[in-house]
């Protein structure tokens, strides 16, 4: 690719644990991505808005608190909403088996639950992102 793939790293919601929204942006970043990390205790709203003001090709969403289930559904309405269906959206963290189907449905592309690598992070997203 000739353009750099663009990531929106976000924490939605109250979950003020971000160590690993941290390394994951930093794996981005030397993997030569353009990151943008948004910081912790986003809004849906405001992560939206971001991935539209930065021209985002991927929003990736670290979720340990438990509200992945209100929060990430209303994160891709917003999405669709602003027609941002051709942006990529991953999510990583504390996400039971039995909520991956539904989160999918909603229009996350794929979950990274704990012990997933950063390579096969990256890789999906190489493979499935669509450059504008």
């Amino acid at each position: 690719m000739d353009q750099k793939i663009r990531v929106i790293v976000a924490k939605p919601g109250l979950d003020g644990h971000d160590r690993g929204a941290k390394v994951v942006a930093r794996a981005f970043r030397d993997a030569g991505f353009e990151v943008i990390y948004t910081g912790l205790r986003q809004t849906p709203e405001q992560i939206v808005n971001a991935a539209l003001q930065e021209d985002a090709d991927v929003v990736g969403l670290s979720v340990l608190s438990g509200a992945h289930m209100t929060l990430l559904p209303r994160i891709t309405q917003l999405m669709k909403k602003e027609r941002l269906d051709d942006v990529l959206v991953v999510v990583g963290g504390i996400i039971p088996d039995q909520d991956i189907p539904k989160l999918k449905e909603s229009g996350v592309s794929a979950v990274f639950q704990p012990g997933a690598s950063t390579e096969d992070i990256i890789t999906y997203i190489r493979q499935n992102v669509r450059k504008k």
